[in-house]
C-alpha cells in the first residue's frame, strides 16, 4: 500500500498541532466533569435556573414545594436551601455542603493536573502533578485552571527525570519503598513551591489574560479574534483553541457571571453551517452532493471537522468563515449572550443545553448569534462559489470537480501526492495490501469527532460487505501505539500519524462521509478474506520474503564496554546495515532526520533507530543490527543500552522485531541480555526468542 510521503514544509504546522493537541488533551478527558459543574452552576446559583424568576414573576422550578416541606428547609426557605447546596451553610443545613465553589476550586483543576501528569509520565506523574497543583490552588484565590495546565506537566516531567537518577541502581525489594517515598517527598516540595511561588505567578498571569479579554470587550474588539480562530480551526486546531484557551478563561468568567461569551467563540456552529449551505446551493459535483449530509453531522452532531475540507478546497471561503464568526461573537457581545459551561461537542444541542440556564432571553440571543453567523457566512461564501461556478463546472466536465482539483493542486504545490485520490472528485486508487489487515484505526486530532464518524462509516461498510475478523476503532493521533495494521486520517493529519506509528500502513481521506477510500479498503479486505489469487504481474513483482535468520545474523551483533554519543551509535548502526547490503550510505542521514522529528527511544534501555519514509530508495533489503553499549548512550535525555538499527523492506523484519519488542518488555529478559558476555551469547538469546 503506497502512502503519502512526508514533506519538510509541514514541520511547523505539525509542531503547532502537537502542542495544541497536548493542551486540549488535558481538558477533553474531563469534559464530563465540566458539564456536571456547569449544570450545577446553571441550576443553583442565584442567577441560575432555580434562583431566577420568569418574566411573569414566578420561579421557573417549584423548589419551594420540594424543599419547603417542613423542618429547617421551611425555616430558611428554598432559596436558602439552594444557597446551602451550592455555597455551604453556617450549620442550619448541616447535611448540605457547597458544590459550585469546591468543584471549580479543587475538583476541576486537580482533574486537569492528574490528566496532564499521566500524559507525561503515566500514573506516577499524575499523582505528583496532583499534589503539586494542590499547592498552587491554595496559594491563589481564583480557579487555577491555567496553573494546573502548567504545573501538572512540569511536575510529571520532574518526576520522570528524578526516577532516571537511580534507574537500575535500587536493590531488589526496595523499589516500592524508594518510589513511594521519593514521589511523596517531591510532591511535598513542589506543593510548597506552588503555594509560595507558582500560585502568585499564575494569579498574575490569569489577571493579565483576564484584563486582555476585558480590554477587547471594552473596546468592542472581541470579534477580531475570529480572524485568528477561524483559519486555525480549519487547520485542525479547533480543540486546542477551544479547550486549551477559551475553556479555562471562560470557566473563570462563568464563575462570576453564570455564563461566558468565550465558550461560543470557537464552538458556534453557525459559520460551518453557513459554509455547507453555500456548497449545497452553489457548489458543484460531489461537494454539492455531500454538503447536505455534512450539515446534519456538523450542526446536530457537533463535528466541525467535517466542513474543514470544504474550506481547504476553496481557501477564499475562509474569509467568509471569519466574517461569520465575527458576526456571531459581536451578537453575543452586544446582547449579552453566553454559555454556562463548554459546549462539547459544538452542536446546536450542546449549545442549547449550555445556554438555557441563563434564561429564555439568553437562549434567544445565542440562537440569534448562530443564525446570523450562518447567514453572513452563507452570503459571502455563496458569492465566492457563484463567481467560480463556470470554472468549476468546466473542471468537472474535464473529469475532476472543483473540490477534487483544488485538493490535487494543494498537494502538487506541497510536492505531495496521496496514494489514494481520496477526494470528493473521485479518481482511481492505487492502494494495495502488503500485509494482512486485522485492525484499522481512524485517527483524528482529538479522537472523538471526525475519527468516530469515519470509523462508524467504514465499520458499517465492512459489515454490509460481510467481512469478518477486521476490527475498526477510532483514536486520537497522540494515542496511536503502533499496533494498528492500517491507519486512516484526514490528509492534513497524515504526517503526524506516520510519526506516531511509522510501522503501520497509512491512508488519507479528504471527506469523512463518502470518501472513495472507504470502498477501496472494503474491496481490498474482500480480496484478502476470499484469498484472491494474485495476478501474474503481482506475482512477478512480489518480493521473496526473507527468513528471520537472514534479517539478523551473528556478525551484526556487537558489545562495547564503553559509552557512545547518539550520533556515534547511529553511525555504527548504519555502518553495520551498509556492510550487510541492506542500505546505502545515504541511510545514515535519514536516521538522523528521524531523530530530529521523533525520538526512537523505546524504554527499558532500548533504542531502535531507523530512517524516515523519505529514505525508501536507500533501503535495499531487510536487516537488523544490534549493539550493546555497557556504558550507555545518552539518547536525548534517555539512557539507551541496546541500539537496534532497522532497515525494513516489504515487512520482512517485522516478525523478529516484534519478538524483540516482547523480549524487551520483560525486565528479567532484559537482565539476561545485559548479562551476556559475548556477541555470540547475545545473538543466541535474541534468536531463541524469535524461534520460540
Amino acid at each position: 500500500m503506497t502512502t503519502s510521503s512526508p514533506h519538510k514544509p509541514s514541520g511547523a504546522r505539525i509542531a503547532v498541532q502537537r502542542f495544541g493537541t497536548f493542551l486540549s488533551g488535558m481538558i477533553m478527558p474531563n469534559i464530563a466533569a465540566f458539564i456536571a459543574w456547569g449544570f450545577i452552576t446553571m441550576l443553583f446559583i442565584p442567577a441560575g435556573f432555580f434562583g431566577a424568576k420568569s418574566p411573569f414573576g414566578w420561579h421557573w422550578a417549584p423548589v419551594a414545594e420540594i424543599l419547603g416541606g417542613g423542618g429547617n428547609s421551611a425555616d430558611i426557605g428554598w432559596q436558602g436551601a439552594m444557597t446551602a447546596l451550592t455555597q455551604g451553610t453556617d450549620g442550619t443545613f448541616a447535611g448540605y455542603v457547597g458544590l459550585v465553589g469546591p468543584m471549580i476550586t479543587y475538583l476541576l483543576p486537580l482533574l486537569i493536573a492528574n490528566t496532564a501528569g499521566r500524559m507525561v509520565y503515566s500514573e506516577r506523574g499524575g499523582v505528583v502533578a496532583t499534589i503539586a497543583t494542590m499547592g498552587v490552588i491554595l496559594g491563589t484565590d481564583i480557579p487555577m485552571f491555567l496553573g494546573a495546565m502548567i504545573m501538572g506537566p512540569i511536575a510529571a516531567w520532574i518526576t520522570k527525570r528524578m526516577d532516571r537518577l537511580w534507574e537500575g541502581k535500587i536493590k531488589p525489594g526496595f523499589e516500592m519503598l524508594v518510589n513511594n517515598f521519593s514521589a511523596g517527598i517531591l510532591g511535598m516540595l513542589l506543593a510548597i513551591v506552588g503555594f509560595f511561588a507558582f500560585g502568585p505567578i499564575m494569579t498574575g498571569i490569569s489577571t493579565v489574560l483576564g484584563a486582555v479579554v476585558g480590554w477587547l470587550v471594552s473596546l468592542h474588539l472581541l470579534p477580531v479574534l475570529s480572524i485568528i480562530v477561524e483559519p486555525a480551526k480549519v487547520l485542525f486546531l479547533n480543540n486546542a483553541i477551544n479547550h486549551g484557551v477559551f475553556t479555562p478563561l471562560g470557566i473563570e468568567q462563568a464563575t462570576e457571571t453564570g455564563k461566558s461569551i468565550l465558550f461560543l467563540i470557537e464552538a458556534n456552529p453557525g459559520p460551518g453551517l453557513g459554509l455547507l449551505l453555500a456548497f449545497s446551493f452553489f457548489g458543484v459535483g460531489a461537494a454539492k452532493a455531500s454538503a447536505p449530509g455534512a450539515i446534519v453531522i456538523q450542526f446536530f452532531g457537533g463535528i466541525h471537522e467535517i466542513y474543514f475540507p470544504y474550506a481547504l478546497a476553496k481557501p477564499a471561503t475562509i474569509l467568509a468563515l471569519m466574517a461569520g464568526g465575527a458576526t456571531g461573537v459581536a451578537t453575543n457581545m452586544v446582547l449579552g449572550g453566553g454559555l454556562g459551561f463548554p459546549a462539547a461537542p459544538g452542536s446546536i444541542i450542546a449549545v442549547t443545553a449550555a445556554a438555557v440556564g441563563g434564561g429564555v432571553g439568553n437562549l434567544l440571543v445565542v440562537y440569534l448569534s448562530v443564525a446570523l453567523a450562518a447567514t453572513v457566512t452563507f452570503l459571502i461564501a455563496g458569492v465566492m462559489l457563484r463567481a467560480s461556478r463556470k470554472r468549476d463546472l468546466a473542471a468537472e466536465a474535464a473529469g475532476a470537480d472543483a473540490f477534487g482539483s483544488a485538493i490535487a493542486q494543494t498537494e502538487a504545490n506541497k510536492g505531495k501526492r496521496s496514494s489514494v485520490l481520496g477526494t470528493l472528485g473521485g479518481g482511481t486508487a492505487t492502494a494495495t495490501l502488503t500485509r494482512p489487515i486485522e485492525t484499522i484505526v481512524f485517527a483524528c486530532d482529538a479522537g472523538m469527532g471526525s475519527s468516530a464518524m469515519g470509523a462508524s462509516v467504514l465499520r458499517n461498510k465492512i459489515k454490509k460487505a460481510g467481512i469478518e475478523g477486521v476490527k475498526v476503532t477510532n483514536a486520537a493521533i497522540a494515542n496511536l501505539d503502533g499496533a494498528a495494521d492500517l491507519i486512516i486520517t484526514q490528509q492534513q493529519l497524515t504526517d503526524r500519524a506516520k510519526s506516531k506509528s511509522p510501522a503501520s500502513e497509512h491512508l488519507s481521506v479528504d471527506n469523512f462521509m463518502n470518501s472513495p477510500v472507504y470502498d477501496e479498503v472494503v474491496s481490498m479486505l474482500e480480496a484478502q478474506q476470499k484469498g484472491a489469487e494474485p495476478t501474474a504481474e503481482a506475482e512477478a513483482a512480489a518480493p521473496v520474503a526473507q527468513p528471520a535468520s537472514a534479517v539478523l545474523t551473528a556478525d551484526r551483533v556487537r558489545i562495547h564496554a564503553g559509552s557512545a554519543t547518539r550520533d556515534e551509535a547511529l553511525k555504527e548502526a548504519a555502518d553495520v546495515l551498509v556492510a550487510a547490503g541492506a542500505v546505502t550510505p545515504d541511510y545514515l542521514q535519514a536516521m538522523r532526520d528521524r531523530e530530529k522529528s521523533v525520538s526512537t527511544f523505546m524504554g527499558n534501555g532500548l533504542a531502535i533507530p531507523h530512517g524516515t519514509n523519505d529514505a525508501k530508495d536507500a533501503v535495499l533489503g531487510s536487516a537488523l543490527s544490534v549493539v550493546r553499549y555497557d556504558g550507555g548512550v545518552d539518547w536525548d535525555g534517555d539512557r539507551a543500552t541496546f541500539v537496534i538499527g532497522i532497515a525494513g523492506k516489504d515487512g520482512d523484519h517485522l516478525q523478529i522485531l516484534s519478538s524483540i519488542a516482547e523480549l524487551f518488555s520483560d525486565e528479567d529478559d532484559v537482565a539476561r541480555l545485559n548479562a551476556a558476555t559475548t556477541p555470540e551469547e547475545l545473538f543466541a538469546l535474541l534468536s531463541a526468542v524469535n524461534e520460540a
